[in-house]
């Protein structure tokens, strides 16, 4: 399940917008970086160092915090924010990536889980 076209990130002044807001929020394996968005739909990006590993390494990280995302999509706020993976992430099997992104995610303000 991939991150739709109109959902992603992509160009740098948007990227520098959000950092430039200096707004983070932070756990061991996860930095998120937010801004408040104008649509009525939240947009993300993640990023990976090259100091996580080679480029399969890294397409693997991305791929699971995508996949850590979208069942959560539902919940989240009409936010702008960019995933920073940290030294770690990349040993994490999925239950614990999902885990912890959920975990920076509600402490950011960004997940809110909705009672029905």
């Amino acid at each position: 399940m991939a991150i739709k076209k109109a959902l992603r990130i992509k160009k740098k002044i948007d990227f520098d917008k959000i950092f430039s807001a200096r707004k983070s929020t932070a756990n061991k394996k996860f930095v998120v970086y937010q801004l408040p968005s104008e649509t009525t739909h939240f947009r993300a990006a993640i990023s990976v160092s090259k100091k996580l590993g080679n480029a399969v390494t890294r397409n693997r990280v991305k791929r699971l915090v995508r996949h850590a995302i979208m069942p959560l999509s539902d919940n989240l706020s009409q936010t702008d924010f960019v995933i920073v993976c940290r030294k770690g992430v990349e040993t994490l099997p999925f239950d614990e990536v999902q885990k912890n992104l959920i975990h920076v995610l509600k402490v950011a303000k960004i997940y809110q889980k909705s009672e029905i």
